[in-house]
């Protein structure tokens, strides 16, 4: 393989890359990703900052990390074995908390568009009758007046 061959698979290589680049579901994905990513932090503050300290208000306490079934005792120097199930717990509760203010975003989301899809869309206006239509009009009344006398 020489020179040449390796600059035009290097041209190819960049052609094709520009061309799958430029596509449009590409970009559409690209932003999605973004978005996707801001809304994502903006639901972990909604979670964390204020659905879990009101949660904590109510019910007392929503860390459940400090339980653990202890199987052995830590002796020494050698560290005890223990079963933190508190902390799968604790990625449950999160999940659940995420994933119900996502479905109520998506909830409200969706009324929006329901009601945007509902509304009437506005009559058509009425054509402008041409100047051969308005005759046309005016000799079918004399036509329909001189056959009822």
């Amino acid at each position: 393989m020489d020179v040449k061959d390796t600059a035009n698979k290097a041209k190819g290589l960049v052609g094709e890359f520009r061309e799958f680049i430029s596509r449009g579901n590409v970009v559409d994905m690209a932003v999605g990703i973004i978005v996707g990513s801001a809304f994502t932090a903006i639901v972990n503050s909604l979670v964390k900052d204020i659905i879990t300290p009101f949660i904590a208000w109510i019910i007392g306490d929503t860390d459940f990390t400090s339980m653990a079934l202890t199987l052995v005792e830590a002796q020494g120097e050698n560290p005890g074995i223990a079963i933190a199930y508190g902390n799968f717990i604790q990625q449950i509760v999160n999940f659940l908390i995420i994933a119900f203010v996502v479905f109520l975003m998506v909830k409200i989301i969706n009324r929006f568009r329901r009601k945007k899809e509902a509304e009437p869309a506005p009559a058509p206006a009425e054509p402008v009758p041409s100047d051969e239509l308005l005759v046309l009009r005016e000799i079918r009344d004399l036509l329909d007046k001189k056959s009822e006398k």
